[in-house]
């Protein structure tokens, strides 16, 4: 695998360092207390497979995150175990599709507000957001959306070679389903991309990032300005080329990115997949059909569970990134899920990495969802 491979394929957040409140004040409400709640610990199986995924060898430079939250099942009778989240995105007080607060039961965790590169696991966001303005009558999932070089971006599995038209369901399926990045961006143009970063943050996700688009992203890294398309063309000659001089890791600066952490990712996948962010059941419906379809979630996730999510990693270069977040759902309820690794080093390390990155996250949620059987 070379630099040429721009892999963005499917393959969460405020810190909670501080200083302490005096012994007589009420501690300030803080982001963190959202996203991390005290919990009781996890089953011993699960913390251990967390500590094999956050131990992974893959070199000196290498940063992993994870964090699993279980929940009660949707009704059950559970104290919750610390602050719930306030009710961003509820809409006048009314009851959303998928039912209260989730209650948390216990959590397992390393490093889990380390902001990294997710790559294609922001996509949910994009999703989310395009569904909200169909169901406002903004856009329309049967309308034909245009694909040609215009569109066309890099790492694009589906419509790499297409020319044509296509409903916008089949965009939002391909870059679900594929993490194809001509249909990303067609997704993220039709659906605005300050609208997707108002999504988040109603959310509550201070560090979430996305681009304005996958082309814009790959122009930023390979040395351009920020915001500006470098074309198809332009995207050809970079794939085709050596790494540039003035080349940028995916990490670096305040460009065009894709970064998260695993309690931002966590929170939103337990947020949405209660439909707290739509108005109607069958939002939130499609939503949950389509995330059913990301195909890193069979690699993982045991047979016959049900599971939502969306995967994402780049080769840049030196800088490598497998990411995965979303939800299981087993008999004793929910359980919503990330894992992060970010390295540099050879890319001809990059299969071992994957393979050891792929058992650790597998193991991880086997435990999880044996304990919740």
């Amino acid at each position: 695998m070379d630099r040429r491979t721009l892999l963005l394929a499917s393959v969460a957040a405020a810190t909670a360092a501080g200083l302490a409140a005096p012994a007589r004040a009420k501690p300030p409400r803080r982001q963190a207390a959202k996203h991390e709640p005290p919990a009781p610990a996890a089953p011993e199986a699960v913390n251990e497979a967390m500590r094999g995924f956050a131990s992974l060898d893959f070199g000196a430079d290498g940063r992993a995150s994870c964090l699993i939250v279980a929940d009660a099942r949707a009704g059950a009778n559970a104290p919750a175990s610390g602050p719930q989240a306030d009710s961003q995105g509820s809409k006048g007080g009314k009851e959303q599709p998928g039912g209260p607060e989730p209650k948390t039961l216990w959590r397992a965790s390393h490093a889990p507000d380390e902001p990294l590169f997710v790559g294609s696991a922001i996509k949910t966001f994009i999703l989310a957001e395009f569904l909200r303005q169909h169901e406002a009558g903004k856009v329309s999932l049967n309308a034909q959306a245009l694909i040609d070089d215009s569109v066309r971006s890099l790492s694009s599995p589906v419509f790499l070679n297409l020319t044509g038209r296509t409903p916008h369901v089949s965009v939002l399926e391909a870059m679900i389903t594929h993490s194809d990045n001509t249909a990303t961006d067609v997704a993220l143009a039709a659906a605005g991309p300050a609208n997707v970063r108002a999504l988040i943050q109603k959310a509550g996700l201070t560090k979430t990032r996305i681009p304005d688009s996958t082309r814009a992203l790959f122009g930023w890294l390979a040395g351009g300005d920020a915001g500006v398309d470098p074309g198809w063309q332009g995207l050809q000659a970079i794939a085709a080329g050596s790494t540039p001089p003035n080349s940028r890791s995916p990490m670096a600066g305040d460009g065009p990115s894709m970064r998260s952490t695993a309690s931002d990712l966590v929170a939103w996948h337990r947020a949405a997949m209660t439909g707290r962010f739509f108005e109607k059941p069958e939002t939130l419906q499609q939503y949950r059909r389509i995330m059913a379809m990301a195909d890193a979630l069979p690699q993982v996730v045991p047979p016959d569970i049900l599971a939502w999510g969306k995967g994402g990693s780049i080769d840049w270069g030196d800088f490598h990134c497998f990411s995965l977040a979303g939800q299981v759902l087993t008999a004793g309820g929910p359980a919503t899920f990330c894992f992060t690794i970010n390295w540099r080093g050879p890319n001809a390390d990059t299969p071992r990495i994957f393979a050891a990155y792929r058992d650790a996250v597998r193991k991880a949620l086997t435990e999880t969802c044996n304990a919740r059987a």
